[in-house]
């Protein structure tokens, strides 16, 4: 069952955003120890009008037991919601340049995506990008985006099942990624 993430869902969305997003956490959250960004971003997953906010998250639950999430939100938004990282990372004393905006203004973006291991391969993933494109139609939005790493072959075979097409490249904390698109 999809339904709305809760600030109750934090220790296990939290953990499979850190399997999603690695190493950018660590640029959300100035640390570089997976313990510090993990409890660095639960405050920000607790609260709302922020890029990790459980306000932008849907989870897939199974036997009261969330299995995976997706996290997504408009490109319009992305300053307001990444300012809080940002003031985050300078208050550390670090240089917040890594933080930066994945998405243009006129785009619905898939920031991130897990499905617990002992659970893949089952089409949660297809089943919650379904969820995120139903979600920006709702919206009343048309145009969905997601980056892929480049090192990733598979789930971009997987999104360009899914009608998603090449948009350009992105760098982000040194991760090259292609942006997918797709008209929903």
């Amino acid at each position: 069952m999809i339904r709305p993430a809760t600030p109750n869902d934090a220790p296990v969305v939290l953990e499979l955003m850190y399997t999603a997003i690695g190493d950018i956490a660590h640029a959300f959250t100035g640390t570089n120890n997976k313990e510090q960004a993990l409890l660095a971003l639960r405050p920000l997953f607790e609260q709302t009008g922020n890029r990790i906010s459980y306000e932008n998250i849907f989870v897939e639950e199974r036997e009261d037991q969330v299995i995976g999430f997706v996290l997504a939100y408009h490109g319009s938004q992305i300053a307001s919601l990444d300012a809080p990282l940002i003031e985050r990372v300078r208050q550390r004393g670090q240089d917040p340049s890594a933080i930066i905006p994945e998405a243009r203004e006129d785009e619905y973006y898939l920031d991130s995506l897990a499905v617990d291991s002992s659970y893949q391969g089952q089409g949660i993933g297809t089943v919650l990008i379904h969820a995120f494109e139903q979600q920006a139609q709702q919206l009343g939005h048309h145009k969905v985006m997601l980056i892929v790493d480049q090192e990733n072959p598979k789930a971009r075979k997987l999104y360009e099942r899914l009608g998603y097409t090449e948009d350009g490249q992105i760098t982000v904390n040194g991760h090259e990624f292609y942006r997918m698109i797709k008209a929903v």
